[in-house]
């Protein structure tokens, strides 16, 4: 499963959901009708039709299968919401999923490992490697660009960075 977004909260009293989505294009997530959840607290994933969406901003507005009350739709608060690997398209040579890019190792130009990738985020201006840290669990953000990610090597399972480990 490749994890594409969060149910943030109930939108409205008819059962619909506000979607943060993980995806390039907010409402990406539509292209898929089936979507499987979890919830924060179980760890097995459960099939369901998303019926309805619509982009609402930058978060997804949608109604799911026999989710039609605000009740129903509280209790999938917090849930990931994932799509089969092998539903998503082959990315292009320059293109990476960011689901790709999770628990990869870290490491600088110095050789010194920094720490593994825990989330890709974008606040808008680009993506953001939350990276936690190898020696006290600490985190760092460092930005997806050419600038800072020299090479991701998914045969070493690397990232390298140019970033110094006392950067905060």
């Amino acid at each position: 499963m490749v994890v594409m977004g969060a149910v943030l909260m109930p939108f409205g009293v008819r059962g619909w959901i506000k979607v943060r989505p993980f995806t390039q294009a907010t409402d990406g997530l539509l292209e898929y009708s089936r979507w499987w959840l979890r919830s924060p607290r179980q760890s097995d994933w459960r099939t369901i039709s998303c019926t309805d969406g619509r982009a609402h901003g930058d978060t997804l507005v949608a109604q799911l299968e026999g989710i039609d009350t605000r009740e129903a739709a509280l209790a999938l608060q917090g849930s990931e919401i994932a799509v089969p690997r092998s539903a998503l398209p082959e990315a292009a040579d320059d293109e990476i999923y960011w689901a790709d890019l999770l628990h990869l190792q870290v490491v600088n130009r110095d050789g010194t490992v920094v720490g593994r990738v825990r989330e890709v985020v974008d606040f808008g201006a680009q993506p953001l490697l939350r990276v936690v840290m190898a020696e006290n669990g600490g985190e760092h953000f460092i930005p997806f660009v050419p600038a800072h990610v020299v090479e991701v090597d998914f045969v070493t399972g690397r990232i390298s960075v140019d970033w110094k480990t006392d950067f905060a």
